[in-house]
């Protein structure tokens, strides 16, 4: 942090002049208010800022946490909401110990990719009431709230709030396109305020804000609701593993020189939100919006993001006049640009360009986001994902029969040969051998006729579970009640466990029918079937 303490100092006060329209909308957004999402930017950004795994990460309030606590919020109300974050810490602090840090990118692209368009839709729907200068009804689908502030607008329409909230938005998201690096979100803020006060305008506003952090209290715990408050727990450190890791990733790409330790970085968010909610303040979780404009703005180490949550504190204690008097509808046109930058339109485009399977898991997790749940949306979205690239694996399992090679029996003449290939036929099995595959594999083998021996060569064989291994031993069972004898070459290593586990190829290895090269195999059945007189011994 010694390195390059004014880069980092210069860092930290732009990421904290974006940082405070954004705490202030997303804690209004939650329902917590804009004092919680203020305590949210101060304490959980410095405590993840030191225990995290990021030097360049920023922590506070996030859109995807705000569409997470509204439920919660609506159910429990805010002391359920603060139980909650303290939970959620304990479970972070395990993901942590447990080193499951790791596991996190494996979430699939086009998950994350409609996860993302889902929050996207989902916070722009949350600023619909505010927008249109209604009191937003009770209830957490946004799509129905906003419909009713849209009915409400109709009748009674508050074109103050309306143009306020359109013009900060435009302003935005052309402020960004030609110089990115200009806060301009609180510089409409600012100038909207300001406009409102002079004029007089009818804008409902943020209302008192407390001059400072209360004091750390615990009184809100109640361990009679801890059981029920359990699986909200898990969504919201699911989320906030996800979110974080995702965000540091996006800071190591931009940097270049940086990276990240997933498992302190769940230590370190499981500490912020453990802490966090003894101020008043809800779940945070890494931002990704703040992180990539600190790392835009030549930050260097934690002393950026611990910069940003010192000069936040600053103003709560001795702005929060000045807070108060912001307009919701203003909040509610930077909330609206962001999400519309959030949609990062070229990956969505490629994933629709990639395959039908990927557009399909993104355009479900989008959707499931938006009238579902957002944990219960990435599951389905890892669920049908996973499916997808079952069935691929499964198409690549090839069971192909090949020809006698003469170079498998170099003794023989072309009639022995010939005879040879009348009696035995080559099975080459090739890719997993798991359940997704092996039915079709059995169908296929099963119909195998005219021959007095089937060699099954496993040489390229990738993997093979227990639904594998019995399916396979199905066939063998079927082809030897029909009198066909089957030897089994080029068993991996490591493929032999299930195999034996199971008994699978038990009867063959008893019989010496089982063996490391094909050429062995072949030998070995010709020598049988000699000795049955199924093939007349000729002179060699």
């Amino acid at each position: 942090m010694r390195r390059r303490p004014r880069n980092d100092l210069l860092a930290g006060l732009t990421v904290a002049i974006v940082a405070l329209p954004l705490a202030l909308g997303f804690g209004i957004s939650s329902g917590m208010g804009a004092a919680s999402g203020l305590a949210t930017a101060v304490v959980a950004g410095s405590l993840a800022a030191l225990f995290g795994g990021s030097a360049l990460q920023v922590s506070g309030t996030s859109g995807a946490m705000t569409v997470v606590l509204m439920p919660i919020m609506s159910t429990y109300g805010a002391t359920g909401v603060l139980t909650v974050g303290v939970l959620a810490g304990l479970l972070l602090v395990g993901l942590a110990l447990a080193r499951a840090g790791r596991y996190m990118a494996l979430v699939p692209a086009p998950v994350v990719a409609g996860f993302t368009v889902g929050i996207a839709c989902v916070i722009g729907l949350q600023q619909v009431p505010h927008a249109l200068g209604v009191s937003p009804h009770e209830g957490d689908k946004v799509a129905v709230v906003a419909w009713h502030a849209f009915v409400d607008f109709l009748g009674t329409p508050h074109w103050w709030a309306m143009f306020v909230a359109l013009a900060v938005a435009a302003l935005l998201l052309a402020g960004a396109s030609v110089r990115p690096a200009v806060p301009f979100s609180l510089v409409a803020v600012a100038l909207v305020t300001v406009v409102a006060e002079l004029a007089g305008l009818p804008l409902a506003r943020i209302g008192d804000l407390p001059a400072g952090l209360p004091a750390p209290s615990l009184e809100f715990l109640d361990p009679g609701a801890m059981p029920s408050l359990i699986a909200p727990a898990i969504a919201v450190a699911a989320l906030a593993a996800l979110e974080s890791l995702l965000s540091a990733s996006v800071a190591d790409n931009m940097s270049g020189g940086h990276r990240h330790d997933p498992d302190r970085e769940l230590f370190g968010q499981g500490v912020a939100n453990l802490v966090t909610p003894l101020f008043g303040g809800m779940p945070g979780t890494g931002a990704i919006v703040r992180t990539a404009v600190n790392v835009r703005s030549g930050a260097q180490s934690r002393l950026a993001a611990l910069a940003h949550a010192a000069i936040l504190a600053a103003i709560v204690y001795t702005a929060a006049g000045l807070v108060s008097r912001i307009p919701l509808a203003a909040l509610a046109g930077v909330l609206l640009a962001t999400s519309v930058r959030m949609v990062e339109v070229d990956a969505v485009r490629a994933m629709f360009r990639s395959t039908r399977g990927d557009a399909m898991v993104m355009v479900l997790t989008a959707v499931a986001t938006l009238t579902l749940d957002t944990v219960l949306a990435v599951i389905l979205g890892l669920v049908v994902a996973g499916a997808l690239a079952l069935r691929a694996m499964a198409r690549n399992v090839r069971l192909d029969a090949e020809p006698l090679r003469h170079d498998l029996q170099p003794q023989h003449t072309e009639d022995e040969h010939a005879l040879l290939a009348e009696h035995i036929v080559t099975y080459r099995l090739a890719g997993p051998l798991f359940f997704a595959a092996a039915h079709r594999f059995l169908l296929e083998l099963s119909e195998v006729t005219g021959v007095s021996v089937v060699v099954l060569r496993m040489s390229r064989v990738t993997t093979i579970d227990a639904s594998g291994a019995l399916v396979l031993g199905d066939a063998i069972e079927r082809l030897e009640r029909r009198g066909i004898l089957v030897y089994v070459s080029g068993i991996p290593d490591g493929h032999h466990q299930p195999l034996e586990a199971l008994g699978v190829i038990a009867r063959q290895d008893r019989a010496g029918q089982v063996f490391t090269t094909t050429t062995e195999a072949i030998s070995a059945a010709r020598d049988r079937l000699h000795s049955t007189g199924v093939l007349p011994r000729l002179a060699g």
